[in-house]
């Protein structure tokens, strides 16, 4: 509870707000940038001064007397505009690019903290869309943002100053329209940052749907339902074209208002003006010096008009990301645990124990965020050493208790003792990297098989590397590819077949050498002549170390030290291969209606 309220408490923050820890690093830069900007509006302000001056010295009394040092003058003021020009191109894209830069740091960063179910429940094309375009829109907006308003402001300033200073009277009646300008402004602001929210909304919608089309494209086409997926991506095109619409509409409105408005500035200037002259009031060269300014005025105007519009949208896909970054982690280590283990992204690997692998469940029960319940008292001492096989139909909780040994998931109530401890005092880290994990469809990254096989461990030399491949008997197949261990494996393993991406991930995992291994049912990509070759390896892999294996098959875990059969939680066999063939029950059931199918399929193949 007090977690939720914390979270909605930092979603109130301003935007500016929250963006301010990301500024801070760059805040001379950011000072430097805006003393730029400030004598670059500075400067604006006066070139008005600049065609008076014209005017009324070398205009109205034609004479060209001191038109040398005035040509210099402006020259000299022409060329030091230029060099500010220059130097806030600079300054404002590289602070662009430092805040992108930060941001996507932050957030992949921020993204390793978060527990294996946050991915689960958010779609890639959702985190994509915020890594991607909302951070780009943030860094473009603020960095060229900046730069506009603090010009705007600053030009504005130093031409209301100076048309005071001509003429109050005229300045008044020329600037009698800005409050009723400022009134229409803030109306036109609301309207877009709603519309700007609904449009960031729609368009991470498009990102998933687009992500789910591209990581689907087998399926869809399987199924026949390239139609189908075209018609659902239409829908979100659609939705983000009306949205997209709307917010341009509030925003193409609101460029024309300022337009008008500066029209008729201008046209007050041109009257009021006039008739000054005519009186004598003034000079040529001020009504021309107010002209200038109150086109130049409305200028600056139609800038923050802009600016405040992409500020809008840059604040919806600002809360989006804030929200990705302040989304707290609901599996965490406490600052001792960490100071002594270190954490993910920096590991004390120099602390970690070296796990024997006792585990145990104490009373465990486990409650998805859903309310379903999967385990209720659960009970569970493995020795160290031990391969332990779970069977059990879909849901029965097989892969419950497997993530909640790895830590994926923490028990509701209950403990898990590894090594006689409560697994939390040894953090996350330290648990992850004792670790070892394969699973059902393989995960594997864009590169060679070489740089795959090492991510077990990135200071393995390339000799472990081909011993792990020897020992899942991935290393036949590896040298017989074109460029051998550095053959391209394309992104997520697409150039390999599926039972070769299964051998490369057992690798990794036999590379690591962990204290603890996962196998999630994975030998049921690999066909049968493949299984019956890794066999030998796998018992020779987990014969030291403690093991849980998901079996689909049950012909790979007649060797298993104990087989559990679960059913909605519980364990309803437990014992070894033989004994539970002995028993006639659930599992001697199992184990022959699969037996008979696997005969059937052979003979009819």
């Amino acid at each position: 509870m007090e977690g939720r309220r914390k979270k909605r408490k930092q979603t109130k923050q301003p935007f500016v707000r929250r963006l301010l820890p990301f500024l801070r690093p760059y805040r001379l830069q950011t000072a430097a940038l805006g003393l730029v900007m400030i004598m670059v509006g500075g400067i604006d302000a006066t070139f008005a001064l600049w065609t008076q001056q014209a005017v009324d010295r070398f205009i109205v009394p034609g004479t060209i007397q001191g038109l040398e040092g005035f040509i210099i003058g402006f020259l000299a003021v022409v060329l030091w505009q230029g060099i500010n020009v220059l130097a806030l191109i600079m300054l404002a894209g590289y602070l662009e690019m430092a805040i992108m830069h930060d941001l996507r740091n932050r957030s992949f960063r921020h993204l390793q903290d978060l527990e294996l179910n946050y991915f689960n429940k958010t779609p890639g094309g959702w985190l994509m869309s915020r890594l991607t375009s909302d951070i780009q829109k943030i860094g473009q907006t603020i960095s060229w943002g900046f730069v506009d308003i603090v010009w705007g402001f600053t030009t504005i300033t130093g031409i209301v100053v100076i048309m005071l200073v001509l003429n109050w009277q005229l300045a008044l009646v020329t600037l009698s329209v800005v409050p009723l300008l400022v009134w229409i402004s803030r109306f036109f602001q609301t309207k877009i940052l709603r519309s700007q929210r609904l449009v960031r909304r729609t368009n991470s919608r498009l990102t998933a749907s687009y992500n789910e089309g591209l990581m689907g494209a087998a399926t869809t086409k399987s199924l026949s339902r390239e139609q189908d997926a075209c018609d659902e991506f239409a829908h979100y095109t659609r939705r983000m074209d009306f949205m997209s619409v709307k917010s341009a509409l509030f925003s193409s409105l609101y460029q024309p208002v300022v337009v008008v408005f500066g029209a008729i500035g201008t046209a007050l200037a041109l009257w009021n003006g006039g008739i000054r002259v005519n009186m004598e009031i003034i000079t040529f060269g001020t009504l021309a010096a107010f002209l200038s300014y109150t086109a130049q005025f409305f200028d600056p105007l139609r800038e923050l008009a802009r600016v405040f519009s992409e500020l809008q949208s840059a604040r919806a896909a600002g809360e989006r990301v804030f929200n990705l970054l302040e989304t707290e982690a609901k599996i965490t280590d406490s600052q001792e645990i960490i100071q002594r283990y270190g954490d993910t992204i920096t590991p004390k690997y120099q602390a970690w124990p070296k796990l024997r692998g006792e585990i145990e469940f104490k009373d465990v029960s486990f409650t998805y965020e859903k309310g379903e319940q999967v385990l209720e008292h659960f009970n569970l001492r493995v020795e160290s050493g031990q391969t332990i096989a779970l069977v059990g139909a879909t849901g029965s909780g097989k892969s419950t208790i497997v993530n909640l040994v790895c830590r994926f998931f923490e028990p509701s109530s209950g403990r898990i003792l590894i090594d006689g401890r409560d697994y939390h005092e040894y953090g996350q880290a330290c648990l992850h990297g004792n670790l070892g994990y394969v699973l059902q469809s393989p995960q594997l990254f864009s590169g060679s098989i070489r740089d795959n096989i090492r991510y077990g461990r990135l200071d393995a030399t390339d000799q472990e590397i081909e011993e792990a491949a020897k020992t899942a008997m991935a290393h036949e197949f590896i040298v017989q590819l074109p460029k051998g261990y550095d053959t391209p494996v394309g992104e997520e393993g697409g150039l390999l077949s599926t039972g070769q991406k299964q051998l490369i991930s057992f690798a990794r995992a036999v590379l690591a050498d962990p204290a603890l291994l996962i196998l999630d049912e994975a030998t049921s990509s690999i066909d049968t002549e493949t299984e019956l070759l890794i066999q030998q390896a796998i018992q020779k892999v987990l014969s030291h170390r403690t093991s849980f294996v998901i079996a689909h098959r049950l012909s790979t875990i007649v060797d298993a030290d104990r087989i559990l059969v679960i059913d909605k939680g519980r364990i309803m066999e437990d014992g070894t291969h033989r004994e539970l063939m002995a028993a006639e029950g659930i599992y001697h059931r199992l184990y022959r209606n699969q037996f008979i199918e696997e005969k059937e399929r052979v003979l009819l193949s």
